[in-house]
């Protein structure tokens, strides 16, 4: 954290270079008092938001199985770990015996989980790891952060906060996490943060769920906004999730997403915001044939764009206002995504997903920025 602190002098001030001892303690007092609310601000703000939208289910700090080098057949969960060494997690692997290491490891863990948690709010959280990480439950690909060699990319500085897909998991029975690693320098493995399996509270309350199955397409064509395009021959994909863990991994470039959804009957009065929670990289969202929003410009020289063209979209919240003239009250509507990729992750990866009233959504952006706004100001 870096705390910048500008004194303005008047001009007798900057003749005589001392501060008289009032005036030095005034500032002193000053000084403490911003950094005293700077540094117990961004502790309170990290605590709330935790507490607020994060619920432990299934605590995971502890000891793992830890095992060095990188074989694939790692992932069955029915593979016999027991010649493997015991770490503890979150630490640096350096801290737990294996000094100077630089390169592949393993960790695996078990898990029982009990039979009425509701599967579609879960997430595999592991803190923070150094550099590289794929993560696997019961052998499915569930998440990932940084890129492996050749392309070696530092995933370092990301929370690992994944959202389990519904079907991954076995209720009422035993689970199976692994977890491959790749250091490139200095300190390796899970080395801290929130361990476990959660429950995730998206905040603002949905007047309807579109979470779920939709479909998807790694390709681009306009065609595929139209209402009555027929989708059905697309792949079934979870949203929210990347892509790249629902058989596109490695995959950049134009991708489209389509579901179609009724307006219940206690929504057809109400003035509607479509949430679709957070996208990787850039999108341009259709309801029935008309455009409804987008994020960022997805060009028709797309392939020109570079990585530093991409900027922090990826990170902001999407809400479409939906024009009453769209919106059909008595047939089905259909959504079509049309979505850039241009690195690393891609596709409509957090959530919430589905319907808000526009009254509902502008209280909650009310609140939730007015909260945001008054730790914005300590941090300045």
């Amino acid at each position: 954290m870096t705390i910048a602190i500008k004194v303005f002098t008047t001009e007798s001030q900057t003749e005589d270079k001392t501060f008289p001892k009032s005036q030095t303690g005034r500032f002193n007092l000053f000084l403490f008092a911003t950094i005293f609310l700077a540094m117990t601000g961004s502790i309170f703000s990290a605590d709330y938001d935790d507490r607020r939208d994060w619920q432990r289910i299934v605590d995971l700090r502890g000891a793992w199985r830890f095992e060095l080098g990188d074989d694939m057949a790692w992932i069955d969960p029915e593979f016999d770990d027991s010649d493997w060494e015991n770490v503890f997690v979150p630490s640096p692997w350096e801290d737990e015996g294996y000094p100077g290491y630089d390169g592949f490891a393993w960790y695996r863990n078990d898990f029982y989980l009990e039979e009425d948690v509701d599967e579609k709010m879960l997430y595999v959280r592991l803190g923070q790891i150094d550099d590289v990480d794929e993560v696997y439950i019961n052998g499915k690909f569930v998440g990932f952060n940084g890129t492996l060699p050749p392309d070696y990319f530092t995933g370092f500085f990301a929370d690992r906060n994944y959202k389990i897909p519904p079907g991954v998991l076995k209720l009422g029975a035993e689970n199976t996490i692994a977890v491959r690693v790749y250091d490139d320098g200095m300190d390796g493995g899970i080395i801290h943060g929130k361990i476990g399996i959660y429950e995730r509270n998206y905040g603002p309350a949905l007047a309807m769920d579109l979470s779920g199955t939709w479909k998807f397409t790694a390709d681009d064509d306009d065609a595929f906004q139209l209402a009555e395009f027929n989708h059905t021959g697309w792949d079934d994909v979870q949203v929210p999730a990347f892509w790249e863990t629902q058989g596109y991994k490695d995959y950049d470039g134009m991708g489209w997403y389509r579901t179609t959804f009724r307006v219940p009957a206690e929504l057809a009065a109400e003035r509607l915001v479509l949430m679709l929670g957070k996208i990787d990289d850039y999108d341009e969202v259709y309801l029935n044939g008309e455009r409804i929003g987008r994020t960022g410009r997805i060009r028709d020289n797309i392939h020109r764009m570079r990585r530093d063209d991409l900027g922090n979209k990826y990170l902001q919240l999407r809400a479409y206002y939906i024009p009453t003239s769209v919106l059909r009250k008595d047939g089905d509507n259909v959504i079509a995504v049309r979505v850039y990729d241009g690195w690393i992750h891609g596709g409509i990866y957090d959530g919430p997903i589905g319907l808000m009233t526009r009254d509902e959504y502008r209280e909650w952006k009310r609140e939730h920025q007015s909260f945001a706004n008054f730790f914005e100001m300590l941090w300045r």
